[in-house]
């Protein structure tokens, strides 16, 4: 009899637990790889948003920044992410024409360089392309200096990544109608072309070539987390390529309410004072207590480069084709 009454009341209680369990609600955010990593912001990020959502947030990596977009547009409204974190003003035109996003709805003060009005795309961070190399290294001042020395570089491939495309549209900003000749000149310093960026910065590092397609924040990550200061950003005199990073909200979500909720925490102190510790970025917002010491020492670039979403993706056929018939030959 003990069984028979005890049985009924564990199934009871397992049956109430599932309950529970099945009700807390789930956010989906897709979004590159290196984002969700254990040395990246998405642990830290989740916890803290899961602290104050009662629900699973739930981080989904996709490769590098530039894969989003293709996963995007392959999935189309049968996606099953309530938010897309990590495409750049370089895509988010393409991404605009999905038709699968929403108004993010957030009004905040942003500390970027530009204005910013877009609806639909609400930055979280953004920096500088830039080669980084090691001190004491005779640098090159410029793209086309670079490319008539001996030095080996890695670069990420603009397929795939978003540093890789950004510096197509590096390239192709600064030199034009010349955009071709300059990656011509540059092909022979190329060691080889990774899909994301932890490939080529990990083959830097292992002594694979001089330098590697980065940001002009890299070198606090070696200053900051591991007390090296022989990682250095070259400062090139045809300016540096802004990125500004973004997240979108998927219209087709079944989650609304939560992507609101994490859309705005996106911007809060939560969310921005840990970039720049985890993703090694220029904040959207800038924390309370202001950027972490060593930021200071950080190049600024004297010209900042940056075409607008549409003309980046008049621009973008063009310049892969100079990037892939100058790497081809």
């Amino acid at each position: 009899m003990q069984k028979a009454t005890y049985l009924p009341l564990a199934a009871g209680f397992v049956l109430c637990a599932s309950g529970a369990m099945a009700q807390t609600p789930v956010l989906q955010v897709l979004t590159y790889d290196s984002f969700t990593s254990e040395w990246g912001p998405g642990p830290a990020i989740e916890a803290a948003f899961e602290a104050q959502c009662a629900c699973d947030l739930q981080f989904i990596g996709a490769g590098d920044g530039a894969a989003l977009l293709a996963r995007l547009q392959l999935e189309g409204p049968r996606t099953e992410a309530d938010i897309v974190l990590g495409l750049d003003t370089n895509l988010t035109a393409a991404a605009r024409d999905t038709g699968l996003f929403a108004p993010h709805g957030v009004n905040a003060a942003l500390d970027l360089p530009i204005a910013w009005d877009d609806a639909e795309f609400l930055p979280f961070d953004w920096g500088y392309f830039a080669f980084v190399g090691n001190a004491g290294v005779d640098a090159p001042a410029s793209l086309q200096a670079l490319a008539d020395s001996d030095l080996k570089i890695v670069i990420q491939d603009p397929r795939s990544s978003t540093p890789g495309l950004g510096l197509l549209m590096w390239v192709k900003t600064a030199y034009g109608d010349g955009a071709a000749a300059l990656w011509a000149d540059l092909a022979d310093n190329i060691v080889t072309v990774t899909p994301g960026w932890s490939e080529a910065y990990g083959m830097f590092l292992e002594g694979e070539a001089d330098a590697v397609l980065s940001y002009t924040t890299s070198p606090a990550y070696h200053l900051i987390a591991e007390e090296d200061d022989s990682k250095v950003a070259w400062a090139f005199d045809e300016g540096h390529y802004m990125q500004v990073e973004v997240a979108g909200k998927v219209a087709g979500t079944d989650q609304p309410g939560l992507a609101d909720q994490f859309m705005a925490f996106m911007v809060s102190e939560g969310f921005q004072s840990v970039i720049p510790t985890t993703n090694w970025m220029y904040p959207a917002v800038t924390p309370e207590g202001g950027l972490p010491a060593g930021f200071e020492t950080l190049v600024t670039p004297a010209k900042a480069l940056l075409l607008s979403p549409q003309e980046a993706a008049s621009v973008r056929d063009t310049a892969l084709d100079e990037w892939r018939t100058a790497l081809s030959q």
